[in-house]
């Protein structure tokens, strides 16, 4: 299932997976959750050496993922999620696709049973290009980040990161990490208060546990 447009790269590699790669310790169990074409798994096995396996929604992907040597099954995360055992990886990861899922909040709640943390990133709807595009045009917005039209994008629930972020909060979700990225891909500095973080961040990465 994956949404995901593409991005600003380092090394061939996109910016939102390097950052995810950072947060995953060495020799970890990871589940990647809606992993295309397998380049996430494969940076992390390269880096990090980790015990990953993948599920995805588009079975070309999957082709691709096999042929590549990833462990990566056909599967829907909002319908097969629940089959995991809790606890049953260190991290699971959902890269740019939680927009795309049909029922978000269980979709995140599942993630945070299964890993012992989550890793979840998404493009902002809030930030100030879509915002000027809307206000100025009057048509939903195209930008590099959400680079759909809005009768043939795959995004189905957009959000602003300050809606992720309370979604966080009704789903039980401790943040332990937050890093948000700018147009160029570059993070957006941490001292930076939260509502003009929503207004630069094309696009957000968090590390995330179960509450207590």
């Amino acid at each position: 299932m994956d949404a995901r447009p593409a991005t600003a790269n380092t090394h061939n590699h996109r910016v939102d997976h390097l950052l995810i790669a950072e947060m995953v310790t060495r020799g970890a169990r990871v589940l990647d959750v809606g992993c295309g074409n397998g380049d996430l798994l494969e940076l992390l096995a390269e880096t990090r050496n980790v015990d990953g396996r993948g599920i995805e929604k588009d079975r070309a992907e999957v082709s691709e993922c096999v042929a590549r040597g990833l462990s990566v099954i056909h599967g829907d995360a909002d319908t097969d999620l629940a089959f995991y055992p809790d606890r049953s990886f260190d991290y699971a990861i959902l890269s740019l696709t939680i927009q795309a899922t049909k029922e978000p909040r269980p979709v995140l709640e599942h993630l945070l049973r299964i890993g012992r943390h989550a890793i979840v990133s998404f493009p902002n709807f809030a930030h100030w290009r879509p915002r000027l595009q809307f206000t100025l045009t009057g048509r939903m917005p195209v930008t590099d980040t959400l680079p759909y039209r809005w009768y043939d994008t795959p995004n189905i629930h957009l959000c602003s990161i300050r809606d992720f972020l309370d979604l966080c909060k009704e789903a039980g979700a401790k943040v332990e990490r937050l890093i948000v990225l700018d147009r160029s891909g570059r993070p957006v500095p941490g001292r930076v208060p939260t509502f003009l973080q929503n207004i630069v961040g094309t696009q957000a990465v968090l590390l995330l546990t179960r509450g207590g």
